[in-house]
C-alpha cells in the first residue's frame, strides 16, 4: 500500500471513529429517531449542490490555466485532472490538492511548478468567498461579525506576502543563503511566487472570488436543506454562516480535512445557536460532511481511476505518483 493510500485510509478510519463518538454522545435512540424522520430527498439534493460547487471550482481551475497560457489540455482531461485532486481533500489545509499538478505534469507534460501556485490561488479565493458568506450570514444574529474580522485579517496577511514583491523577495533571498536544502528550494519558491502573482493579482481575484462565493453558497444551501430535512427551522443565512465558519476553521487548523474541528463547530452551532435537538444536530452534521468532504474524496478516486484508464502508461504506477507528489 502506498503512502498516499495509507493517508486516505487513516483519514477514513479517523472519520468513522469520530462520527461514531458523536453518535454515542448524542444517544443511539435519539439518532435512530432522527434518521427515521429524516427526508432523504434532502440528502440527494445536498449531493447535487456539492457537485455543482465542484463545477464552479473547475471553472476557476480553467480560468487560472488560461491566465498561465496553458491551453493545450482537452477540457475532459482537465476536468478529470481537477477532480483527481479531491483524492487528497482529507489532507491538512487541503494542501494535497497540489496532487493534481503532479497528475497534469504526468499526463500532459505541464511542469508541476508552473501550475502548483494555482492551488494556493484557489485556497485564497475560497477563503475570501467563505468570508463573504460569513459576513452575509452574520446578519442573522449578533456576534457573527467577529468571525468575519478575524478571517479577513488572516487572508489579508497572506495576500500582502504574495502580491507585494518586496517581502517575498527578501524571504527568498534569505532562504538562498541558508543550507543546501534551502538553496535548492529558493529558486523553485521564486518561480512559484512569480506564477502566483499572475493568478492571484488584484484584478485576477475578482472572477474566481465570485465563483467561490456562488460555489460555497451552494454547500451552505445544502446544509440548510439537510436541517430542513430533520424538521429544524434554521434560517438560510444562519445555516450558511454555520457552514462557512466551520469550513474556514477546518481549513486554517492543520488537521486532515478539518476532521474534528469542522464537525464540532457545526454541531455546537446547531445546538447552541440554532436550537436544534442533539440527535438532529448530529445527524445533520454527519450528513453534510458525507455530502461534501467524503463525496469529494469518492469523486476524486473515480476521476483518478478514469485517468489511469486513459493514460495507463503514465499513471499506472501509483508509487511513481506518490514520488511525483513529493510526499
Amino acid at each position: 500500500m502506498t503512502r498516499f493510500a495509507r493517508r486516505v485510509l487513516l483519514a477514513v478510519l479517523l472519520g468513522v471513529a469520530l462520527y461514531g463518538a458523536f453518535v454515542l454522545y448524542a444517544g443511539l435512540s435519539q439518532m435512530r429517531e432522527s434518521l427515521t424522520r429524516f427526508d432523504w430527498s434532502a440528502f440527494v439534493l445536498a449531493l447535487a449542490l456539492a457537485t455543482t460547487n465542484y463545477g464552479f471550482r473547475f471553472l476557476k481551475w480553467e480560468y487560472y490555466l488560461a491566465r498561465l497560457g496553458i491551453r493545450s489540455v482537452p477540457k475532459l482531461d482537465s476536468l478529470l485532472v481537477f477532480l483527481s485532486g479531491f483524492v487528497l481533500t482529507v489532507t491538512p489545509g487541503k494542501v494535497g490538492e497540489v496532487f493534481k499538478s503532479a497528475v497534469l505534469a504526468r499526463t500532459h507534460d505541464v511542469p508541476a511548478a508552473r501550475t502548483a501556485p494555482i492551488v494556493v490561488a484557489e485556497r485564497l479565493t475560497d477563503a475570501i468567498g467563505v468570508i463573504v458568506l460569513i459576513v452575509l450570514g452574520s446578519s442573522a444574529f449578533a456576534g457573527g461579525i467577529e468571525w468575519a474580522i478575524a478571517g479577513t485579517a488572516a487572508v489579508a496577511l497572506g495576500m500582502v506576502f504574495v502580491i507585494w514583491e518586496a517581502p517575498s523577495a527578501w524571504f527568498v533571498a534569505r532562504l538562498a543563503r541558508g543550507g543546501e536544502a534551502a538553496q535548492k528550494l529558493a529558486p523553485k519558491l521564486a518561480e512559484a511566487l512569480a506564477s502566483l502573482r499572475i493568478v492571484a493579482g488584484p484584478l485576477a481575484l475578482v472572477i474566481p472570488t465570485l465563483l467561490s462565493v456562488v460555489g460555497w453558497a451552494c454547500e451552505g444551501f445544502a446544509l440548510f436543506l439537510l436541517l430542513r430535512g430533520f424538521g429544524a427551522s434554521v434560517p438560510l443565512p444562519a445555516a450558511t454562516f454555520f457552514y462557512a465558519t466551520a469550513t474556514l476553521a477546518g481549513a486554517l487548523i492543520p488537521v486532515p480535512g478539518g476532521l474534528g474541528v469542522a464537525e464540532t463547530m457545526l454541531r455546537e452551532q446547531f445546538v447552541r445557536v440554532g436550537g436544534v435537538p442533539a440527535g438532529d444536530a448530529t445527524g445533520a452534521m454527519i450528513l453534510i460532511r458525507f455530502a461534501t468532504l467524503w463525496w469529494a474524496v469518492l469523486v476524486g478516486f473515480l476521476a483518478l481511476g478514469l485517468l489511469r484508464l486513459r493514460f495507463p502508461e503514465r499513471l499506472g504506477d501509483a508509487a511513481a505518483l506518490d514520488a511525483r507528489e513529493g510526499t
